[in-house]
C-alpha cells in the first residue's frame, strides 16, 4: 500500500514551514554532555513533548534519576514516552530518537553560529548542530503526524515513540526505562518492530538500510601529580610533570593506521572471508567518499574494502582530547598538577565493554608502571555499549525496502554502521522484535563535526520516507 500522493504532496507544500520548525529545535543548545546546559536539554524535551502533543499523540514525561557528571551531581533529563492508536489489527511500531546534541561553539571551526540554522540557498544545505543528528529525523517524524493529525487521517499502524536526552552520553537512565516498559502492560508492551532514525547514508546518493551499529567503551585516565599547577621555570627538569607521562601512555593505544596497541583487542575479531568481502565490495562506496566527507585526502587506504571494514566490521580506538591542560591563547609556561586523556573504542562482535575494558585497563597500568613515575593514575569508564547486529531479511526491512524504492527510485545498500547507538540492542533484547535503523541524512553530514548540516532534499524526501515506510509496513505479510 503506498503511501497517498496527498501525503506526499503535503509534505512538499509544507517544506518552509517544517525548516522554520527545525531552526526552533536547532536553537535550543540541548548538549547533554555539558552540566550548564542541563536545563537546556530540559528545555529541548520540553518543547518535543508540546509539539508531539499538539499532533494527537499522549504522552508522558519520565523522571530518570540522576547521575554524575564530572563530580557534579544532576537531574537526568526525562524521557518522553509517547502512543497513539490501539487498533488491534494493526501493526505497532516503536519510534526511537534522541533530543540532545553534541558541544558546538563558534571557535571550534563553525562557519556560522552552530545554534542558528543557517539556510545555504545555493548548496541546499541546513547548517546547525543537531540538524541531522537527531533533531531533523525526529521532527521526520513529526511533520508525518501532522499530516495525518491536520487531515485527520487515520494512521496506518499504531505507534509508540521514546525520545532521550542523553544519547550523546551514554543514554544513561535509558536501559531500566526500556526494559520496565517492554514488559507486559508497559508502555512497549505489544511493539511489533522497532525503527530508529539516527545515522547516515554511506556517501551522497545512495540511501542505506543499517542492520549493525559498533558497540562502544569511553574511557578517562587521568595522571595526578603536584599538588598545584607549577612554574616550569622554577620546577621543569625537578618534578614529574603529568602531562609528560599521559601523552606517554596515549600515545601507547593506537598508532597512525588505526591499529590498535591493546594486547587482545583487535585478535577478538576474525578475520573476513572471500564471501563476507563481496558484501562490502558491492556496496556503492569509494574512499573519496570518506574524503569528500572528512574535508581532506586522508583516508587510510584507497581500497574500498578495508575503508569499510574498518568501519563497520573491526574495532576502532580514537583519542578526544586532554582535560586540564593549557588552551588559551598567548604562552603560558604552566605544569598542570593533574590531566586527563579520554578515548574511544568501537567494539564489533564478539566484543564488549565488559570483556575489552580489563585488557585496556591491565594495559595502561603496565605500560605506566614502565615509566617509573612518582605520579599517580586513575582510569574510569565513563559510558559503554554493545555492538549490535539484525535480520535484514525480515518483514520490518522488507517494509523499508519497498518506501527507499518508492521514494528514492532505487533499492538501499544494505549496511553496518561505525557508530554506536546503545539503546538499539536494549529494544532488541527487551522486545523480542526486529530493529531497523532508516537513515534520514548523507554520509557527509559531519554529525559531531563542525558545519554539520542536513540537506533540503533529505528532510522533505526523508519525511516521505518515513511515512511511506508506515504505509508499506502496514501493507507487508509478517507479524513478529
Amino acid at each position: 500500500m503506498p503511501a497517498p500522493q496527498e501525503f506526499l504532496s503535503f509534505v512538499d507544500t509544507n517544506a518552509n514551514a517544517f525548516i522554520k520548525r527545525l531552526a526552533e529545535a536547532v536553537a535550543i543548545p540541548s548538549i547533554s554532555g555539558d552540566a550548564t546546559h542541563r536545563a537546556d536539554v530540559v528545555k529541548m524535551g520540553e518543547w518535543l513533548n508540546t509539539h508531539l502533543k499538539a499532533v494527537g499523540v499522549s504522552t508522558q514525561l519520565v523522571d530518570l534519576g540522576k547521575h554524575t557528571m564530572d563530580g557534579e551531581e544532576l537531574n537526568l533529563p526525562p524521557a518522553i514516552l509517547g502512543r497513539i492508536g490501539d487498533d488491534k489489527s494493526k501493526k505497532t511500531v516503536l519510534i526511537y530518537g534522541h533530543f540532545d546534541v553534541q558541544p558546538a561553539n563558534k571557535s571550534d571551526g563553525w562557519n556560522t553560529d552552530p545554534f542558528t540554522l543557517t539556510i545555504d540557498e545555493s548548496t541546499g544545505q541546513l547548517i546547525g548542530r543537531g540538524s541531522s543528528d537527531d533533531k531533523g529525523p525526529v521532527l521526520g517524524w513529526l511533520n508525518v503526524l501532522q499530516y495525518h493529525h491536520q487531515q485527520r487521517k487515520a494512521l496506518p499502524v499504531n505507534l509508540r515513540f521514546c525520545f532521550e536526552g542523553m544519547e550523546e552520553s551514554g543514554s544513561e537512565g535509558l536501559d531500566d526505562l526500556v526494559e520496565r516498559e517492554s514488559k507486559p502492560g508497559g508502555w512497549f508492551d505489544g511493539v511489533d518492530c522497532v525503527c530508529i532514525s539516527d545515522n547516515y547514508w554511506l556517501n551522497t546518493r545512495t540511501p542505506v538500510l543499517t542492520y549493525g551499529l559498533r558497540g562502544l567503551t569511553y574511557l578517562k585516565v587521568t595522571v595526578h601529580g603536584p599538588g598545584r599547577d607549577l612554574h616550569s621555570g622554577v620546577f621543569g627538569r625537578t618534578v614529574y610533570e603529568p602531562m609528560t607521562d599521559l601523552i606517554a601512555i596515549m600515545s601507547k593505544l593506537v598508532d597512525s593506521q588505526g591499529n590498535i596497541l591493546i594486547p587482545g583487542v583487535d585478535e577478538m575479531v576474525c578475520a573476513a572471508d572471500e564471501e563476507e568481502r563481496e558484501i562490502y565490495e558491492s556496496l556503492d562506496y569509494s574512499y573519496k567518499d570518506i574524503e569528500s566527507a572528512a574535508g581532506g585526502p586522508v583516508a587510510l587506504t584507497t581500497d574500498k574494502v578495508d575503508l569499510l571494514m574498518g568501519r563497520m566490521r573491526y574495532p576502532s580506538l580514537s583519542l578526544h582530547g586532554i582535560e586540564g591542560a593549557f588552551s588559551g591563547v598567548g604562552a603560558k609556561t604552566v605544569i598542570p598538577a593533574k590531566v586527563s586523556g579520554k578515548f574511544s573504542i568501537r567494539l564489533v562482535p564478539p566484543q564488549t565493554p565488559e570483556i575489552v575494558d580489563p585488557l585496556v585497563i591491565s594495559y595502561i597500568e603496565s605500560e605506566f608502571a614502565k615509566l617509573n613515575t612518582k605520579n599517580t593514575l586513575t582510569i574510569e569508564n565513563l559510558h559503554g555499549g554493545k555492538p549490535w547486529v539484525a535480520d535484514h531479511t525480515h518483514w520490518n526491512f522488507e517494509a523499508a525496502k519497498r518506501a527507499t524504492k518508492a521514494v528514492y527510485g532505487q533499492d538501499p545498500d544494505l549496511t553496518r554502521e561505525g557508530g554506536s547507538i546503545p539503546v538499539t540492542l536494549t529494544f532488541a533484547e527487551s522486545l523480542k522484535v526486529n530493529v531497523l535503523l532508516l537513515p534520514m541524512g548523507r554520509g557527509d553530514d559531519g554529525a559531531h563535526s563542525t558545519n554539520e548540516k542536513l540537506d533540503r532534499s533529505n528532510f522533505i524526501e526523508g519525511t516521505k520516507l518515513l511515512g511511506t515506510y508506515l504505509y508499506e509496513l502496514a501493507d507487508i505479510q509478517g507479524k513478529k
